[in-house]
């Protein structure tokens, strides 16, 4: 909070039609933290202007104006959440970084590498705070599997799993008007197909939950719908720091696949596994040990993990919960003026997603086998 009052959010994108957008705003104003108080919603004047009057906003028919405008009033916005298709996500983030307000962005960081990296000059140059919204880090079960790599409890890590499967694009609905389908697999908009819309939480996963950094990877992207221009299924083999092998599955044509986000992280005493259809369950198998089932918001989790748990044991809770956790910790961020907003993925964590689809992409393009991976911020 600020002077009494809830952390004050402008929007750009996320206007009628729309998917991430209304999760973005529903996640936001959950807990109370924050608000949205104006948005440039869509390129579309009249659009814009709907959603703006549907919502009991500011509404904005040019994001630099709205950016502009909003620094500049005693009431104006402190934070930018940026939901548009990834061509506009450096623009609009840097734009409203150098008028001084944070920015939440949704994933990927940037269209590709290089826009990523400048996007982290941006960032640098700032002082100001920059979240992504890898969703599945606000998960209370994710946050706990995290703590259990961390204290150990699993012994040394030898091998992560990560399945993404979707089967919402195993036909060419994109020539069919599905506005959710054209910008992603439009190389202009997009930058990358399934490997950047989906591949990129399953990387990050994988590495916020197994507490190690992907060096080398050897990929097989592949576009299997016919005359479509960006790919739509990935296989990755990973190797990790310190050893550990990895593989890392992500498709939008395995037709019958709903969400299927699926993890496994397996060290020397016994390995676990959280699955997106199940999320308020951790389950962990012991090599020498009975299994046993964590359940979201127990007494017995850690203490990051009860945090992002709002009630009690057994009543359900997911996706806008666990994007709203993302929210509130870059909230209270801001409200404390701190420098860093904790769990909330990071421009670091950008810059490492787009180098991992850059250096996907190229290897298998190219037929390269195994290469680096050079996630580092310059």
């Amino acid at each position: 909070m600020t002077g009494g009052g809830p952390i004050r959010l402008a929007m750009v994108g996320g206007g009628p039609g729309a998917f991430i957008g209304p999760v973005h705003r529903m996640a936001a104003e959950l807990d109370g933290r924050m608000r949205l108080v104006a948005g440039a919603f869509s390129r579309d004047p009249a659009r814009s202007a709907e959603a703006a009057r549907a919502w009991g906003v500011r509404g904005y028919d040019d994001w630099s104006r709205m950016i502009a405008a909003e620094a500049t009033r005693e009431d104006g916005a402190q934070v930018v959440a940026v939901v548009t298709p990834n061509h506009l996500h450096l623009a609009v983030s840097a734009a409203a970084l150098r008028a001084g307000l944070h920015v939440m962005s949704d994933k990927p960081a940037t269209r590709d590498l290089a826009e990523a990296r400048e996007l982290a000059r941006a960032v640098a140059a700032s002082g100001r705070l920059y979240g992504l919204t890898y969703t599945y880090t606000g998960y209370p079960m994710v946050r706990e599997a995290r703590e259990i790599v961390r204290r150990g409890d699993l012994g040394a890590i030898r091998k992560i799993v990560v399945e993404y499967p979707q089967g919402w694009l195993s036909r060419p609905i994109e020539r069919e008007g599905a506005k959710q389908a054209e910008w992603r697999v439009d190389p202009a908009q997009a930058g990358a197909g399934c490997i950047g819309d989906i591949g990129v939480h399953a990387f990050n996963l994988a590495e916020f939950v197994g507490g190690v950094r992907v060096e080398r990877l050897c990929a097989d992207v592949s576009t299997l719908v016919p005359g479509r221009l960006l790919d739509d299924d990935c296989n990755v083999l990973l190797r990790f720091a310190g050893g550990a092998r990895g593989v890392l599955i992500a498709s939008q044509i395995s037709a019958g696949a709903r969400n299927g986000l699926k993890l496994q992280v397996y060290g020397e005493a016994g390995g676990l596994s959280w699955s997106h259809e199940r999320p308020a369950e951790l389950t962990i198998d012991w090599l020498d040990g009975p299994s046993h089932t964590l359940h979201a918001a127990a007494g017995y989790l850690s203490a990051p993990a009860q945090a992002a748990s709002r009630i009690p044991t057994g009543h359900p809770e997911g996706f806008i919960e666990a994007f709203a956790n993302l929210y509130r910790d870059l909230a209270d961020a801001v409200a404390e003026g701190r420098s860093d907003a904790g769990l909330v993925p990071d421009i670091a964590e950008g810059v490492r997603s787009m180098a991992f689809v850059e250096a996907a992409v190229a290897a298998s393009r190219d037929g390269a086998g195994w290469v680096a991976l050079d996630g580092s911020i310059a």
